[in-house]
């Protein structure tokens, strides 16, 4: 991605599913996304614990992080221009992405 956030950034971005001023969520999109220039597919942060949603801890991020505790959604994936994101807040390990990346698939029927 040249212009945009890139796969594994943790951002602050407009909310799309409540009434708050804003929410985190994880750039699960590589640089094959065809406008990864100008959007990205995110999946959604909450402080809402659920079953099947994926905690961040501390170790989860290689760089920065987040002021509260935050579970990401996979199944709540939704695309973002970049000029919407407010900022990156922080960006996790390979292996979280991953894993989000994998969960929300499977939401997609991909096995």
């Amino acid at each position: 991605m040249t212009d945009g956030y890139t796969r594994g950034a943790v951002v602050k971005g407009p909310d799309l599913l409540a009434d708050h001023d804003y929410r985190p969520y994880v750039c699960l999109n590589d640089d094959t996304h065809p406008f990864s220039d100008e959007e990205g597919l995110y999946a959604a942060g909450t402080t809402t614990p659920r079953a099947v949603a994926i905690p961040l801890g501390e170790d989860d991020f290689a760089a920065g992080g987040l002021p509260r505790e935050t579970y990401v959604n996979p199944w709540t994936v939704v695309s973002i221009r970049h000029a919407d994101i407010q900022k990156e807040e922080g960006r996790l390990v390979e292996a979280t992405t991953e894993k989000i990346a994998e969960e929300a698939a499977k939401y997609l029927g991909v096995r």
